[in-house]
C-alpha cells in the first residue's frame, strides 16, 4: 500500500515537472479569467453595482478633446469587424496558399467564426444597454461583453500564438506578445474613450477571449493529433486491388 501511494507520488510530481513556465502562466490566466468573468457578471447584473464604471468614466472625461477623440476613433478601428473580416481572410489566406500548413488556417477560422457566434450569443444573453452619452455615432446594439475587447483578444491572440510557434529568438518572441498585448488593451481603451462601452463590458470581453481563444486552439490542437495518428496513415495506405471471388 505505501510502496504504491509512494509510486502515484512519484508520477505526480514527474508530470507536473513536464508542464512548462509557459503552460502554468497559461493556467493561471485562464483559470484568473474565469474567476474575473463571473465576478464581473455577478457584481454587474446580480448585484447591478455599477460603481467601478462610472468612476472610469469620470476619470476620463478631463482628457476628453478634439485631438484625443480622433486618436481613440482610429485605434478602436482595428477591433472593428470593417478591419478583422479582411485582416482574418488574409491570413487564412496566407497560411493556405503561401505557407501551406492548413492546420494554422484551421485554427484562424474556427476562432474567428466561433468568437463571433460567441459574442452575439452572449450580447443576446444578457442584454445590456449601451451608455447614454456616447462620443461620436452612437451604437445602437447590446453592450456586454465588448465585441471589441473579444474579437480582439481572439484575433491578435492568434497572432501571438502563431509567434510564440514560429519566431525562434525569445527575445524578439516575448517583445512580440508583449507588444500585442498592450495593443489589445489599447484597443480596449478605447471602448471605455469613446463611451461605447462600460469598464465591465471591457474587462468581461478580455476574460471571455481569452477563454475562448484557449479552448478553441486546445480543442483544435486535439483534433490535429488525431488526424495525423489516425487518418494520415489511412490515407497514405497504398490502394490494394481485392478480387472477388
Amino acid at each position: 500500500m505505501i510502496r504504491r501511494l509512494s509510486t502515484g507520488v512519484k508520477k505526480f510530481w514527474a508530470g507536473v515537472a513536464l508542464l512548462s513556465a509557459e503552460m502554468l502562466v497559461i493556467t493561471a490566466v485562464f483559470l484568473g479569467s474565469l474567476v474575473a468573468f463571473i465576478f464581473i457578471v455577478r457584481h454587474t447584473f446580480h448585484l447591478k453595482n455599477d460603481e467601478m464604471d462610472t468612476k472610469t468614466f469620470e476619470l476620463i472625461r478631463p482628457y476628453v478633446n478634439d485631438t484625443n477623440t480622433a486618436v481613440m476613433n482610429f485605434i478602436t478601428f482595428f477591433g472593428k469587424h470593417d478591419f478583422l473580416i479582411p485582416a482574418n481572410l488574409c491570413l487564412i489566406a496566407y497560411f493556405l496558399f503561401i505557407k501551406k500548413h492548413k492546420w494554422y488556417s484551421i485554427r484562424i477560422t474556427a476562432v474567428a467564426i466561433s468568437s463571433l457566434l460567441l459574442m452575439f450569443f452572449l450580447k443576446k444573453i444578457f442584454g445590456r444597454d449601451r451608455p447614454d452619452d456616447q462620443l461620436l455615432e452612437a451604437a445602437t446594439n447590446f453592450s456586454f461583453p465588448s465585441g471589441h475587447a473579444l474579437m480582439s483578444v481572439t484575433f491578435y491572440g492568434i497572432l501571438a500564438y502563431l509567434a510564440w510557434k514560429n519566431i525562434k529568438s525569445p527575445g524578439w518572441r516575448w517583445a512580440i506578445v508583449i507588444l500585442i498585448i498592450l495593443w489589445i488593451h489599447i484597443v480596449g481603451f478605447s471602448r471605455l474613450y469613446l463611451r461605447r462601452h462600460y469598464l465591465s463590458d471591457v474587462m468581461a470581453g478580455f476574460a471571455i477571449g481569452f477563454l475562448w481563444l484557449v479552448i478553441s486552439l486546445k480543442v483544435i490542437s486535439r483534433m490535429e493529433k488525431y488526424s495525423r495518428r489516425k487518418l494520415k496513415p489511412i490515407v497514405e495506405q497504398p490502394a490494394t486491388t481485392q478480387l472477388a471471388d
